[in-house]
């Protein structure tokens, strides 16, 4: 894993919390069961495309959600035509269906999800936009795909955190997608995802964080009980109403990150990890080295030019790859 990709210090152990109330075993296999027929069918339609009716898409993802045994309640509603980008925060795999289910878009995922099994073919098929996140020469190119589609009329959703987070905590949103919404002249929709527990607390049961694993976060989320998804679509930023995307981002991210705590880490201090520096020189994961030479060519190439000094590469370049 590359230092410079955005991570979330959020950890199963130390975020999060088994359900307060959980099913029984018969009754999360049945659970589970659903899922993978709703995901089967939606593999076994997926190459008729665009002539899925994109209510039955949103359905169909809401379908997989309550499957699992979550709730859904969706305020605001997304715009419905021409190009959109979609950004939400980022806790659990089921963001994916629930933000598909406020309007059907080409996801923005890491290229390592082509592996998964089911999800992977899945997002395949869907139409998904893979990125490979390590690669610091692949941004421009990104940028300027993501821009195209945009261009041509789609709407695309993105996680700009660049990692999931418990929900208690979230992460700044990365820059470099929003770039591609100024370039084609198209609307930014935030929306903010919350999962509550019947009482209405704040559950981190469906956080799919750190070295959990699929199976793992699938199986809490089937035993447990009386978890609803609060899905808020927030007012539309339309073109030409932030200068740069540093404040489009800013403005995003105020909009879809839930509390006034945003960007807090609820866990111990984790040890630094010394990494190799330039010219032999040890950093720790925390220390943020700057831009300088070819490097700062290829930031001009995405920035345009403009010159961001004292801003740490990891938040100015290669960071901002969205999960």
């Amino acid at each position: 894993m590359s230092i410079w990709l955005p991570t979330a210090p959020c950890t199963p152990g130390a975020c999060v919390e088994p359900a307060q109330a959980a099913v029984a075993v018969p009754r999360a296999v049945l659970r589970l069961t659903a899922i993978a027929v709703l995901l089967s069918a939606g593999i076994a339609l997926s190459p008729l495309g665009g002539r899925i009716p994109a209510g039955l898409v949103r359905r169909w993802c809401r379908w997989i959600v309550r499957a699992a045994g979550v709730r859904v309640r969706v305020t605001g509603a997304a715009a419905s035509t021409g190009g959109l980008l979609l950004v939400a925060n980022h806790i659990s795999w089921l963001d994916i269906p629930l933000l598909a289910a406020v309007r059907p878009a080409r996801m923005l995922a890491k290229n390592e999800i082509r592996q998964w099994p089911v999800a992977g073919p899945l997002a395949a098929y869907g139409g998904a936009l893979f990125i490979e996140r390590d690669r610091l020469r692949a941004l421009p190119d990104t940028v300027a795909h993501i821009a195209r589609e945009l261009r041509a009329g789609a709407a695309v959703a993105v996680f700009p955190e660049g990692s999931t987070w418990c929900g208690r905590a979230q992460g700044p949103f990365r820059r470099a997608v929003f770039q591609a919404a100024l370039d084609a002249g198209v609307p930014v929709q935030p929306v903010r995802i919350r999962y509550r527990t019947a009482d209405g607390a704040a559950s981190t049961a469906p956080a799919f964080v750190g070295e959990d694993s699929l199976l793992a976060s699938l199986w809490r989320v089937a035993t447990a009980r009386g978890i609803t998804a609060e899905v808020d679509v927030r007012p539309v930023l339309p073109p030409g109403s932030h200068p740069d995307r540093r404040s489009l981002a800013r403005a995003a991210e105020r909009a879809a990150l839930p509390g006034p705590h945003q960007h807090q880490v609820p866990t111990p201090r984790i040890r630094r990890r010394p990494v190799p520096g330039p010219q032999g020189h040890r950093l720790h994961a925390s220390e943020e080295p700057t831009l300088s030479g070819h490097v700062a060519r290829r930031r001009d190439a995405v920035h345009g030019g403009q010159e961001d000094s004292g801003v740490p590469l990891r938040q100015r370049v290669v960071g901002e790859f969205p999960a």
